[in-house]
């Protein structure tokens, strides 16, 4: 059965939020080196001081989030006008 895009986004078939990003090696590293150096510095830290660095990483992801959904919600509008751009040039084809 074949969905159109709209259908598959308010049935939920298609969830951008969901789609994991490429894992490259670079990334995968990347993330690796990163959670070898949360270990680390959690290890010199005391518990209270644990606890404000996971306080401030949960701030950074909540920061990341925000700004992950104004991207996207650019994008999307960015690709509702360039759809509304070319059905004016398709009316224009087809009219001549």
């Amino acid at each position: 059965m074949s969905y159109s895009i709209m259908e598959a986004l308010f049935n939920g078939r298609i969830m951008p939020w969901e789609h994991q990003t490429t894992n490259s090696p670079e990334r995968t590293e990347l993330e690796c080196r990163i959670n070898q150096e949360r270990l680390h510095l959690k290890e010199q830290l005391s518990s209270k001081d644990q606890e404000r660095l996971m306080n401030l990483e949960d701030l950074i992801n909540y920061a990341t989030l925000d700004e992950n959904i104004e991207i996207y919600s650019h994008g999307f509008t960015l690709g509702a006008l360039l759809m509304l751009e070319t059905m004016e040039k398709k009316e224009q084809i087809i009219n001549r």
